[in-house]
């Protein structure tokens, strides 16, 4: 049965006849092969970047013609002709090249990143047209009704109006235009092609920048004008206006009559950005996020492919959207781990931003108050340009941040919160002020143990302990999402009631500021709570009319939020989450941090922030109390400088998994021994991953460390090819890890 919207071949091949024409076509699949070669029957007209129709064993699949020879050894009885062709855009030599790029620097199948670039296969297909109606030709008769009469006056000479918009003009019920068309005064048909997307208005004035603030925004707009390649890293404290300032470099990118890209990494948590948006340039932007409707995901791609989108928000799968003219992307929070994709094709969406915006000649910004450690060397080496914005816009202050001593200052018994933090909590609701509590942790408790034995609730399909719901009495993995009633008696020793929650989850701290603050109105912000764009938007709204005393949240809490009447913020555990042996958990713990004390005293009133640790000398609690976060980067690049460490050497892991150990162990050990032996090159492991077990397989890493010059991807390819494998092993490869689980 054929695809619609494409156009079919009429094959006419002979046997006997001289070759035709042939192409490689590229599949959405992970194919090792990469792209197969077609044939281009006669009539049909290919060339590269066309979307086409071929078959493929017993199915037709869209591909697209790709660039290259092809192969002049294969045999014209091995070749099948191409199908069709879809009436689309074709996908441009930029994008083209990007996939491949991408494939090349990940060691994916480059079929696997066409697919990203093929998100959305209804949008391919070229949008229904819809039925409208005009006056029918010869005029109106002499006698009308009133409604009737204003219906065609509604109707300008040869104008296609839809019936509810034509109703809704003339003041009159759908019955009339019905009962109109059945006397033959409106005549069926097609309504023209209507913009998906409003155009932003550039004539509207932006707000009034500070001299910092407008000395970055004309240099990004030179930046923009130019027409050509550059990166720039915007930094400045949180509330210094930065988001301002990069918009100024959007409206640019607009008078260039090019397109712009800005990259969140929680788009679908960005109510409030897209609220300065529409106040900037009086429509929304198009979105991109994975809340997305397939209705609308079709019409975005095909919208953005036909470079009627002129700016797009969205999570980093929109980095691979088909951009005919792209000439801006910005990277909000560029040291966000969000932006890294760690399943299927392996990426991180900053530096893959980087790349594109090379390939397309466009200028890229980097945005954050804390930028990462591989951002700042890029800037030291002058790869980057830079621009800081050192201080808050308007009456606002830096908030003072204190390390409150566990040691000095415990809570009570039972309890998380410490004396010190719980008065701090009391004086600010008394002024009719808002007060925030972060704690990094969703759930009730992190662990459940049997107090009889001291069997601890684990997962049975990873290394994790289960995450205890109160509210949905239940205990859940964090990992594969695996869930379970709580048991009313522990399943080792059968003891009643001996199960007790462990450590304080963000339920918990709910729980202890409801006994606490009885009256404080509050609310919870967390991915639970949470679910998408709409809850957001709401909290978000009733924070901001004051409808909330107390904000309880995890990490969602600390993007981007501008509050005005929250003047306290207290860390519930501030030395989450630098334990084990990630090389950048110090990095990330302070970025966080920083952004969760950045939504205190954004206004006139002045901010606090209170961080409870059991470690006030540590480097990220002084950083964070001086407000010096370059004295902490410097310190943090010293120490990983001499090792060759990221970002002043390279790094690439190789994860081996199966759902059977020995297996694992065996593949595990044989990538170990073939293991190349280069100068400037160490091989690490193999040893069990962190999580040694996730989603019922077992894991084995290996990591490759590598000077900076080392091109490791040809190392790992080569090292690869000398160890044949079982296929129920799977290796994956991440070049450039961020994490280590």
């Amino acid at each position: 049965m054929p695809l619609p919207g494409w156009k079919s071949s009429q094959p006419n091949q002979l046997p006997g006849v001289a070759s035709a024409p042939r192409i490689p076509v590229l599949l959405p699949l992970p194919l090792a092969a990469g792209a197969y070669d077609y044939r281009i029957p006669a009539g049909l007209s290919v060339a590269p970047g066309d979307f086409v129709v071929v078959p493929l064993g017993g199915r037709e699949l869209v591909g697209v013609a790709w660039d290259g020879e092809p192969d002049p050894d294969l045999s014209e009885r091995k070749l099948r002709d191409i199908a069709g062709v879809m009436a689309a855009p074709p996908m441009t030599a930029t994008l083209r090249r990007f996939v491949a790029w991408v494939a090349g620097y990940t060691l994916s199948a480059p079929g696997a990143v066409l697919r990203m670039a093929m998100s959305s296969p209804a949008g391919l297909e070229p949008p229904p047209a819809r039925a409208g109606w005009q006056a029918a030709p010869g005029g109106p008769p002499t006698k009308l009704t009133p409604g009737r009469a204003r219906v065609l006056a509604a109707l300008a000479p040869g104008q296609v109006r839809a019936g509810p918009d034509l109703a809704a003009a003339a003041g009159v019920s759908p019955g009339v235009i019905r009962g109109m068309a059945d006397a033959g005064l409106l005549v069926p048909a097609l309504l023209p092609p209507g913009l998906a997307f409003d155009p932003p208005d550039l004539a509207r004035p932006g707000p009034v920048l500070g001299p910092e603030q407008d000395a970055a925004a004309a240099a990004l707009r030179a930046q923009v004008a130019s027409r050509d390649f550059g990166v720039t890293l915007l930094t400045g404290v949180t509330g210094s206006g930065k988001t301002e300032v990069y918009l100024d470099a959007v409206a640019e990118c607009l008078r260039q009559g090019r397109q712009a890209l800005v990259l969140l990494p929680e788009i679908a948590l960005s109510a409030q950005w897209l609220e300065r948006f529409r106040k900037r340039f009086g429509v929304d932007p198009a979105l991109w996020h994975s809340e997305l409707g397939s209705k609308t995901r079709a019409r975005t791609w095909r919208a953005v492919a036909e470079g009627e989108v002129q700016v797009l928000v969205g999570a980093r799968s929109a980095l691979f959207l088909p951009f005919p003219d792209l000439g801006l992307i910005v990277v909000d929070e560029e040291h966000e781990t969000a932006f890294k994709q760690e399943e299927g094709v392996v990426y991180h969406a900053r530096d893959m931003a980087v790349v594109r915006a090379r390939l397309a000649k466009a200028s890229i910004v980097l945005v954050s108050a804390t930028p990462s450690l591989e951002t700042l060397n890029n800037v030291e080496s002058g790869r980057y340009h830079h621009l800081d914005l050192p201080e808050r816009h308007g009456a606002a202050g830096m908030a003072v941040v204190e390390a409150l001593d566990l040691r000095k200052f415990p809570p009570e018994r039972g309890r998380f919160l410490s004396p010190v933090l719980v008065e701090a909590i009391k004086k600010t609701l008394a002024r009719g002020e808002q007060a925030m509590l972060f704690l990094n942790r969703r759930g009730y408790a992190p662990l459940t143990l049997c107090r009889a034995c001291g069997h601890r609730m684990r997962c049975p399909n990873c290394t994790a302990w289960l995450v205890e719901h109160r509210a949905q009495k239940r205990l859940q993995c964090h990992h594969c999402g695996h869930a379970e009633p709580i048991p009313p008696v522990c399943p080792e020793c059968n003891a009643p009631g001996t199960l007790t929650p462990v450590g304080p989850g963000v339920e918990r701290v709910v729980e202890e500021a409801t006994a606490l603050f009885p009256d404080a109105r509050r609310i919870v912000m967390a991915s639970d709570t949470i679910p998408g764009p709409a809850a957001a938007a709401a909290a978000a709204a009733a924070i901001s009319d004051r409808q909330v005393d107390l904000i309880i949240g995890t990490q969602i809490v600390a993007k981007g939020w501008h509050f005005p009447g929250l003047t306290l913020v207290g860390v519930v555990d501030a030395d989450l989450g630098l334990a084990g042996g990630d090389l950048r958990a110090a990095e990330r713990t302070l970025q966080l941090l920083h952004q969760v004390a950045g939504r205190a005293g954004r206004a006139e009133a002045p901010g606090r922030v209170l961080m409870q640790t059991f470690n006030p000398d540590h480097p990220v609690m002084q950083a964070l109390v001086s407000h010096d976060f370059e004295a902490f980067m410097s310190a943090e690049a010293a120490g990983r400088r001499p090792g060759h460490w990221p970002p002043f050497g390279r790094l690439a892991a190789l994860v081996v998994s199966s759902e059977d150990e020995r297996e694992a162990d065996r593949a595990a050990r044989d990538l170990g021994l073939a293991a190349p032996r280069a100068e400037g090159v160490e091989v690490l492991g193999p040893a069990p991953a962190p999580l040694a077990l996730l989603r019922g397989r077992h894991r084995r890493r290996l990591l490759l460390k590598a000077r900076k010059d080392v091109q490791v991807q040809s190392l790992i390819r080569e090292w690869l090819a000398r160890v044949v494998l079982p296929n129920s092993v799977r290796v994956q490869v991440d070049v450039d890890p961020v994490g280590f689980m």
